[in-house]
C-alpha cells in the first residue's frame, strides 16, 4: 500500500472528506528502511528525476570524525536511541542514535535510510 503527505481525508468532526482530485505523484512517501546493526547491507532505492538513493539495511561500521581526521571503526552495541526508546532492542540506528565503539560512545550524525551511509562523532561524558 502507498504512503501519501497529504492531507487527512477526514474531518475534525470525523466525516468524510471528499477528494477533488487524485493522489499527485509528489505526495507519494515511502515505508521507514530500519537500518540496523548488522552486516553491510545497501539498497538501491529509484527517487524522482531518474535519481537514485542508497539506503542503508544494516551496518556494522560508522565513520567517526574526530578534530583531525576520520576513522571508520566498527559498532560494538546501540546504547541510546532519541526517537524512539524501542529501537535500542532492535538495534536500529537513525539520525541522533548513540552508540558504543572501541573508541567511545559516539552519536549519528547522518541519515542512514537517506545517506547511505553512517557517519558520527565522538561525544564527551
Amino acid at each position: 500500500m502507498a504512503i501519501w503527505h497529504k492531507q487527512s481525508g477526514r474531518k475534525k468532526t470525523g466525516g468524510r472528506k471528499r477528494r477533488n482530485r487524485k493522489p499527485k505523484k509528489h505526495e507519494l512517501g515511502s515505508q521507514f528502511s530500519a537500518p540496523e546493526k548488522g552486516e553491510k547491507k545497501v539498497e538501491k532505492r529509484k527517487t524522482r528525476g531518474g535519481n537514485q538513493k542508497n539506503v542503508v539495511k544494516k551496518a556494522k561500521k560508522i565513520n567517526l570524525a574526530t578534530d583531525d581526521e576520520v576513522e571508520n571503526v566498527e559498532i560494538e552495541s546501540v546504547e541510546d536511541n532519541p526517537a524512539n526508546p524501542n529501537y535500542v532492542r532492535r538495534s536500529l540506528l537513525t539520525k541522533g542514535t548513540v552508540v558504543q565503539t572501541s573508541e567511545g560512545k559516539a552519536r549519528v550524525t547522518s541519515r542512514p535510510g537517506q545517506e547511505g551511509v553512517i557517519n558520527g562523532e565522538l561525544i564527551e561524558e
